[in-house]
């Protein structure tokens, strides 16, 4: 039997060669999970039933009207979606999307501004608070930007657009370190 491809993060060895000591990183975040939850199930409820199947420290956002995006680090075993599925059935449909889309990692004092220079959502913290979340464009590419901490976002982008992505943000995070500095 032939050998079958092998699963490679896309930005597997990707750095940023910045001065992250400066006050920005760029981060590829691991490849654990992500899933696409669609219905009438409330976050809450929706976190509950996680918790459930060891899911307790993934992180809901919202993705639209009555969607969240659920993603974590872990991997998620097949039984676990099979799972989360039945304990929704009724309530919201999911479907895994972690082969599909790629989480990157933005975090330092010029992390606004290196989004400012790539995306019109206002970021500021009275504005866009923790956990906050939106689907919008990064340059062309559609992403969704979440706040995951006072100075720090994560942008998760269609695993095909990773690279260029990636790259877009490498630049523009040269360019938002000099205008910061």
């Amino acid at each position: 039997m032939p050998d079958l491809p092998q699963h490679r993060p896309v930005l597997a060895g990707a750095r940023y060669s910045g001065m992250a000591a400066a006050g920005l990183r760029l981060e590829a975040l691991p490849e654990g999970h992500l899933l696409h939850v669609l219905g009438t199930i409330e976050p809450a409820a929706l976190a509950a039933e996680l918790a459930k199947i060891g899911l307790a420290n993934s992180s809901i956002r919202k993705a639209g009207f009555r969607q969240w995006f659920v993603a974590g680090d872990a991997p998620l075993a097949p039984t676990g979606l099979e799972a989360l599925a039945a304990a929704l059935a009724g309530k919201a449909f999911v479907m895994d999307q972690s082969h599909g889309r790629v989480r990157i990692g933005i975090s330092g004092r010029y992390s606004r501004l290196l989004l400012a220079k790539g995306t019109a959502v206002d970021l500021d913290p009275a504005v866009f608070a923790e956990g906050s979340s939106a689907m919008t464009m990064v340059g062309h590419l559609s992403v969704q930007i979440v706040r995951t901490g006072d100075d720090s976002f994560e942008l998760t982008v269609l695993r095909s657009f990773a690279e260029s992505l990636w790259h877009e943000l490498s630049h523009m995070a040269a360019s938002a370190e000099r205008d910061g500095a």
